[in-house]
């Protein structure tokens, strides 16, 4: 195997958080794919013509992973806001009932006294 298909292969792993030499989630960048490939870190140069395709690859695989990684927290976020309001109106229901209960009481109350 060609060392720059080690690299593929190595980021490739990384873009499905299928390691085997880095932690599951990390970063993607140089470092963390020559790591992955089993390589030391700062081997992918950016003055390497070789490396001038894997860098854009990694590149974009970082982009891509930066919007993933903020899209659940937006999401999270807004299902919270939902399930906030969801319980509010619950809240307001239940002392709407609470006083319609009361004056029931009440007016059964005077009903029997009058």
């Amino acid at each position: 195997m060609a060392m720059i298909d080690e690299y593929n292969d190595a980021l490739t792993r990384i873009k499905n958080n299928n390691p085997i030499r880095v932690q599951k989630g990390s970063r993607i960048n140089n470092d963390t794919v020559a790591l992955e490939a089993g390589r030391a870190r700062g081997s992918i140069k950016k003055s390497r013509k070789i490396f001038a395709e894997l860098i854009y690859e990694i590149e974009n695989a970082a982009k891509s992973q930066t919007q993933i990684d903020s899209n659940p927290i937006q999401n999270r976020l807004e299902k919270w806001k939902k399930e906030k309001e969801h319980y509010r109106l619950l809240y307001h229901q239940a002392l709407n009932r609470e006083l319609m209960l009361l004056e029931q009481i009440a007016d059964l109350e005077n009903c029997q006294n009058g």
